[in-house]
């Protein structure tokens, strides 16, 4: 079903020509900043997201059994390598929402990321990104009125961009491979801000 999905989504975004990020309002955003939010590791911890004030972020539903895993995983391990040290931080949240393909359990996730795509960016909690028990923080991502399919996440692998001031600044289709972000994030990453 997966591979039914991204070869529909595929043309879809094929026809949307360059543009490969959703339409951006943010600015439609309550004042609620990112680091508002509480969300729990893999092993079950309670993490503040102010832990990463100052830092870029990109946000990423993941699953281990999608058509777009072997392609999204490396490059986003690729590029947590290279701009890890100038302040991205790469925040991956695993949801078995979409064909249930990502069925394993927290400890499994973590182990097949790390041995598979030796990534070493946060795998938090599995959680729900749509419906009435989506994750507090995915509600919240929500709320951009991004124009597409409702407001809902469509697949695995869509992607939140957060600048420095926690503040959600644009939001990509699950087929937008990672490094296509790269303009934004290395913009995002120049930026200065105030603590």
């Amino acid at each position: 079903m997966g591979n039914v999905f991204s070869g529909c989504f595929s043309q879809m975004h094929k026809d949307l020509g360059p543009v490969y990020r959703m339409p951006s309002q943010a600015n439609e955003f309550p004042s609620t900043k990112i680091y508002e939010f509480t969300v729990k590791d893999a092993k079950g911890k309670d993490v503040d997201l102010s832990v990463y004030r100052g830092k870029v972020l990109l946000i990423v539903n993941v699953a281990s059994e999608c058509g777009l895993t072997d392609e999204n995983y490396p490059e986003l391990t690729k590029l947590y390598q290279q701009y890890k040290d100038q302040g991205l931080e790469i925040l991956a949240f695993p949801c078995n929402q979409f064909a249930a393909q990502e069925p394993g359990s927290n400890q499994q996730i973590e182990e097949f990321v790390c041995t598979r795509f030796k990534s070493g960016f946060q795998i938090f909690d599995k959680i729900e990104v749509n419906g009435d028990n989506a994750a507090p923080l995915y509600k919240f991502l929500r709320l951009g009125k991004w124009g597409f399919f409702d407001d809902d996440i469509q697949w695995n692998f869509a992607k939140f961009l957060v600048d420095k001031e926690g503040k959600v600044v644009n939001r990509y289709y699950p087929t937008t491979l990672p490094f296509s972000l790269e303009h934004d994030i290395k913009k995002l990453l120049a930026e200065s801000h105030e603590c």
